[in-house]
């Protein structure tokens, strides 16, 4: 599972820079078009919104692989190391759930047909082109939970 989790980060920060490059460049042509040019492109807006959102989740899926949410801590650190493992198993278990929760009704939205047939207005790209970020980056980032999850066991094994 580790492997794959591996792989799966990998790729996904190579597309969260190209994704990241091609928003920045698509901003900055707009604002020359807009402002330089007198001809504001119409997609542009629309574009850049639908790269930030696929950001996001997959920047939200790397966040979850390697531990990097913001967290308050000052309780859990005062603990038993024990209690502080068994308590991350508990939460890593609660977050798993939760996302299989979203994941179940992401799946089910993405491929009802209000989302199927719908289009986006500037473009008429078909919507469920960006809303697949939903799902995608919630797998992703379940593969990485469970991933972390069992290296927690591999860890309380080993010692």
């Amino acid at each position: 599972m580790k492997q794959l989790s591996n792989g799966i980060s990998k790729i996904e920060k190579y597309l969260a820079i190209i994704l990241m490059f091609s928003m920045a460049v698509i901003v900055t042509v707009a604002v020359v078009f807009r402002y330089f040019l007198n001809s504001p492109l119409s997609w542009a807006g629309e574009v850049s919104v639908f790269l930030l959102i696929w950001i996001s989740f997959i920047g939200g899926s790397l966040g979850l692989k390697y531990k990097s949410q913001a967290s308050v801590t000052i309780l859990t650190d005062y603990l038993p190391e024990r209690v502080q493992k068994v308590l991350a198993v508990i939460g890593h278990i609660f977050m798993l759930l939760f996302l299989f929760i979203l994941l179940y009704f992401t799946y089910k939205w993405i491929f009802s047909p209000g989302v199927t047939f719908q289009k986006s207005s500037a473009m008429l790209l078909p919507m469920w082109i960006p809303y697949s970020a939903v799902p995608l980056g919630l797998t992703c980032a379940a593969i990485h939970l469970v991933a972390n999850l069992l290296d927690l066991f591999r860890k309380e094994t080993a010692q």
